[in-house]
């Protein structure tokens, strides 16, 4: 069985509204990313121990912390930004999750992306052990303009690296956004897939749409994925209102729609959720 989570930013910036329209849907975990208009790498820990006692009042859970971590440019100094996933580990331990989504690095405007490929593996290792010392796991999200955004290149770190602290968080959407064929994509990938990002897009209309209704395959990756013994995380990520390069919006009304054609696609191929 897997169990349904979400980008809860996608429905408001209030924790509470976020909170409630989740319940309304059936949805009981939150991949965290942000509150109050603020990254969850910025908040304050008075912020972080309010938003916490609110989860754990309210019966909710935390399928991973939603970090920028690897989302910075590939030229910029190292030093930094491990001292920011220093962070984001601690805040892993603190909401009691084990996953921490990251990215691979954004790479100059017209180079080839085999010229980085070495600091990008250094950075990823390197993360990964410090990841896996405190019993934690990445998950790389593959996303366009970053090293990771083929399959190619994703099975490249993910297979080079070979962490048990490192897996791959799968979204068909933005494997669709750079060409990548989906059936290309999963198979390559599928042993290698920790955690679902449900975010589908169609091409003609170059536009994210609700699970089922793009070209993402959702249903049936899922349910493969699923016969292959996956029993994770698959966390809505609909950015139907808005999909920029560093957040996405979708509000309480379109959630819903999202939230329910997630549920019809898992339903079709008889996919048991929770």
């Amino acid at each position: 069985m897997i169990r349904l989570s979400a980008f809860a930013d996608e429905i408001s910036a209030d924790p509470i509204e976020q909170l409630d329209c989740l319940e309304e849907n059936g949805v009981r975990f939150v991949e965290f990313r942000s509150i109050l208009g603020k990254n969850v790498m910025d908040l304050s820990e008075s912020e972080h121990r309010e938003f916490r006692d609110l989860l754990e009042s309210r019966g909710f859970g935390i399928s991973a912390i939603g970090s920028p971590i690897g989302k910075v440019a590939i030229a910029e100094p190292f030093e930094p930004h491990r001292q920011q996933f220093l962070k984001a580990i601690e805040l892993a331990s603190f909401y009691g999750t084990p996953n921490i989504r990251v990215f691979s690095y954004y790479l100059p405007a017209g180079d080839d992306p085999a010229l980085h490929r070495d600091e990008v593996l250094r950075r990823m290792a390197t993360k990964a052990e410090m990841a896996r010392e405190r019993g934690l796991r990445l998950v790389l999200e593959n996303e366009r303009g970053i090293y990771g955004d083929t399959a190619a290149r994703n099975l490249d770190i993910v297979v080079s690296i070979n962490s048990t602290a490192l897996g791959l968080a799968f979204d068909p959407a933005n494997f669709l956004e750079v060409g990548q064929p989906i059936d290309e994509a999963w198979a390559a990938l599928r042993d290698h897939v920790t955690h679902f990002h449900v975010k589908d897009f169609d091409p003609v209309q170059k536009k994210c749409v609700p699970a089922g209704q793009g070209a993402g395959q959702i249903g049936r990756l899922i349910a493969d994925a699923v016969a292959r013994g996956y029993e994770g995380f698959c966390t809505l990520e609909p950015h139907l209102l808005v999909a920029a390069q560093s957040h996405g919006f979708t509000g309480p009304v379109r959630f819903g729609e999202a939230s329910s054609a997630l549920k019809a696609e898992l339903e079709n191929y008889k996919v048991l959720y929770a």
